[in-house]
Formats: structure tokens, sequence, C-alpha cells
């Protein structure tokens, strides 16, 4: 069993999985990141009609003292969910935050390596294209679509990372509290580029760890035409924006 439990060479670990539908993607993912030592699980679900926040209430009682759940009210939206999980994190001790989708597709087994590679940077990512990493079960098409959106969100930002789209990331909390407070104004998949710029922006070291993507276990994709059509616009907007933006990291409260 991997070892993460907290020491003073040894960093506690907050992971923040947002969830919408993935209920039977819960039940599994819970025990395989609970089996890393010493690493918490706060999920956030966002209103799910198919059960998924009594399940994972179920779950937080099972795994009493090291798994929290957030039940979300108001709009929907991943980068809403992920502003509140945040907020939440960062009312906490944790020495890193890590984000994590819940349907498999950014496999437990990597946060070992993560979490080392978190020692000496501000932000780590779980890259599909840094050597060593890939992806599986996805077809050509999927593949040159992920690729060229990493291409053009480099070309319109001038992000230098590989993987600006991956939202399998370790932060160091410390990090997260030096970002400016008010700066996050997308709704979908973009917050991660929106996060990412900022983070980039405002000087915090990054590292990419190689990963191996897999597709969804279960359930259904939430790419809506308005989530690419967002994904597709703020590239642009970020190019545009002064040094400190003022939209409210917390504005998920609010709406």
């Amino acid at each position: 069993m991997p070892d993460a439990t907290p020491r003073p060479d040894r960093p506690s670990v907050l992971v923040i999985v947002p969830t919408f539908n993935e209920r039977d993607n819960l039940r599994a993912l819970a025990p395989a990141v609970q089996r890393h030592r010493g690493v918490r699980l706060l999920i956030v679900d966002d209103q799910s009609p198919d059960g998924t926040g009594e399940v994972a209430d179920a779950l937080a009682r099972e795994h009493a003292g090291r798994m929290e759940v957030v039940h979300r009210t108001g709009k929907r939206g991943l980068g809403r969910s992920y502003a509140e999980a945040i907020e939440y994190a960062m009312r906490t001790d944790h020495d890193l935050i890590v984000q994590m989708d819940a349907d498999f597709s950014h496999d437990p087994e990597h946060l070992p390596a993560m979490i080392a590679a978190a020692s000496t940077v501000d932000l780590v990512i779980g890259s599909r294209y840094r050597p060593g990493g890939r992806i599986e079960n996805w077809s050509l098409v999927r593949r040159v679509l992920s690729a060229s959106a990493n291409r053009y969100i480099r070309l319109v930002t001038g992000l230098r990372l590989h993987d600006c789209t991956s939202g399998y990331r370790c932060w160091r909390r410390e990090a997260l509290l030096r970002l400016p407070k008010d700066y996050i104004l997308a709704d979908g998949y973009s917050f991660l580029v929106e996060m990412l710029y900022e983070a980039v922006r405002n000087g915090l070291s990054t590292a990419e760890v190689p990963i191996t993507f897999v597709d969804r276990r279960a359930g259904e994709s939430k790419l809506s035409l308005r989530v690419r059509i967002e994904s597709a616009l703020t590239p642009w907007r970020l190019r545009r924006r002064p040094l400190r933006a003022h939209a409210r990291l917390s504005r998920a409260h609010h709406n």
C-alpha cells in the first residue's frame, strides 16, 4: 500500500473531486484514493440527480475522518465547483491540494509521483503530453482535437506547458494563497486554463509529471456545446486581461 502518512518530511494532502452524475465511478474511486495513507478526500457534488451525493455521504461515513462531502447549491458548472472546493481547502491546514476527476481518467496510482514532485515546485501538472505520458481508449479524432487545443492555448496565451487542459493537478496550499483573490471567470472546463494562466503569470513554479490518461469508465462526458465555445474564447479573454482581474473566486457562493 502506498504510504502518504503525514510526517515532518511528508506533506498532508487533500484530494478534491467535483462530481455530477458520477455515482458508479465514485464507489470505486473513494477506496482507490483512500489506499494512499494520509490522503484525505473532498467530494464536491453539483446537485447530481443520479444520487451521487447520497453515495458520497454513505462513503464519508464509511471513511470517517478521511473523507468529506460538500453539496453545492446554485448554478452548476465545473469551474464553480472547483472554486467552492478550493475555497474550502484554503480553510484547512493541508500542505497540498490535488485536483482530480471522478471518472478514473486520472488514475489515483499517479498520486505519489505528483506529491513527490510538489516538494520542489508550486504546481504539478499530470501531463499526457510529456515523455512517458499517454492516452488510452481515445479515437484518433479525439487525440488530434486534444493536441490541437493545447497548441491553440499555448499560441494565444503564451503558456509553455505541454498539457494546459489537464485537470489532474497538485498545488502547494501556500502557492494558492499567493494568487490574486479576484481572478476566475470561467464556469466550465476552461476554468482549468484560466487558473493555470494566473498561476504562471503570478510567478508560481510548475512541473509536469507524465500520466496515463484513460477514457472514463462509466457515465457520460460533460463537454456540452456551451462549454466548448467558452473553451475556445477563454484564451483570447486571458490574453487581453490586465494584471489583476476582478472576479471573485468565491462568487460560486453568490450565484
